[in-house]
C-alpha cells in the first residue's frame, strides 16, 4: 500500500499541494483526476520522489520513501512522466531495455530480455521495436515508453497522462493493458488522467482534485456523480449509463 500523510509543495510561495493524505490500496487501478492546476502531477512526482516534498510523507508498503535507496525504490515503483526526450538516438527495444536497468546496471542477462520480449509483445511493438523513436509518430513513441515501464516489473506502476497523443485505439488499447497488469498480474497502477470517461470505464477507486486539495476520493462509483463532479470541474456534466459503466456526457 502507498499511504501519503499531510503531502505539500509550493513553487514561489504558491501551493501546487497543500497538506494531501490518501492511501492507495494494492491491486487496483486508482486515477487522479481534476482540472488543470489541481496538483494531480506534482502529486504523483512525489509519491515517486522524482519531486522533493516541502512537508509530509510517503510511505510504500510501511516503509518512508525517503529512506529507500533509489535502486530499491527503483525495483518498487515505476514511473512514466508526461514530458519524455532522450537525447541518444534508440530503438525501440533499446528503450524498452532500460526498464531492466535497476536489475541489470546496463548488463541484460536472459532474464531481463525475457522481460524486455513480453513488454514489447503487451504493447504490440513487435513490428516496430527495431526502428528508432525519431521515426515513430507521438502515439507510437508513447507505447515505447509504456513498454520500458511495463519491463521494469515493479509493483507499482505511476503513470502522468498516459493517454497523451493517442488515439481513441490505442488509448483504448493503453487501459486495457493497465487492467491487465492489474488482473493479471496483480500490480497496482497510479494514473494522472484527464478523460474522466477512461477514468470511470477503467478505474477501481478515483482521487478528485482541485487547487492542490483532494476534493473527494472513493470507489470509482462514488466520484462519478454529478454533484462530485461540478465540485470538481465546476460545470454541470450529465451522466449515463452505458453497458454498466458510468459516462460523463460533457460535451453537449
Amino acid at each position: 500500500m502507498i499511504e501519503v500523510r499531510q503531502l505539500s509543495k509550493a513553487y514561489g510561495g504558491k501551493p501546487v499541494v497543500e497538506n494531501v493524505s490518501l492511501q492507495i490500496g494494492k491491486g487496483k487501478i486508482t486515477s487522479f483526476i481534476g482540472p488543470n492546476g489541481a496538483g494531480k502531477s506534482t502529486l504523483l512526482s512525489m509519491i515517486s520522489r522524482i519531486t522533493a516534498k516541502d512537508a509530509g510523507e510517503v510511505y510504500i508498503d510501511g516503509k518512508e520513501i525517503g529512506q529507500c535507496k533509489s535502486t530499491d525504490l527503483a525495483k518498487q515503483i515505476s514511473i512514466l512522466k508526461q514530458s519524455n526526450h532522450i537525447n541518444v538516438r534508440l530503438t525501440v527495444r533499446e528503450l524498452v531495455s532500460f526498464g531492466r536497468f535497476p536489475y541489470s546496471q546496463g548488463k541484460l542477462t536472459p532474464e531481463d530480455w525475457k522481460h524486455v520480449d513480453e513488454a514489447i509483445q503487451y504493447m504490440e511493438l513487435g513490428d516496430m521495436q527495431h526502428k528508432y523513436l525519431d521515426q515513430l509518430s507521438g502515439g507510437q513513441n508513447q507505447r515505447a515508453y509504456i513498454a520500458m515501464v511495463i519491463a521494469q516489473n515493479t509493483e507499482y506502476v505511476l503513470l502522468d497522462e498516459p493517454l497523451n497523443n493517442l488515439d481513441m485505439r490505442h488509448s483504448v488499447q493503453i487501459m486495457k493493458v493497465l487492467r491487465r497488469l492489474v488482473d493479471e498480474l496483480g500490480k497496482t497502477v497510479v494514473i494522472v488522467i484527464h478523460d474522466i470517461n477512461f477514468a470511470s470505464c477503467y478505474s477501481d477507486y478515483i482521487v478528485a482534485l482541485k487547487n492542490g486539495k483532494v476534493v473527494k476520493e472513493g470507489p470509482t462509483d462514488q466520484i462519478i456523480e454529478s454533484a462530485v463532479l461540478r465540485e470538481v470541474y465546476d460545470m454541470d456534466i450529465p451522466i449515463e449509463t452505458i453497458n454498466g459503466n458510468k459516462i460523463c456526457v460533457y460535451f453537449s
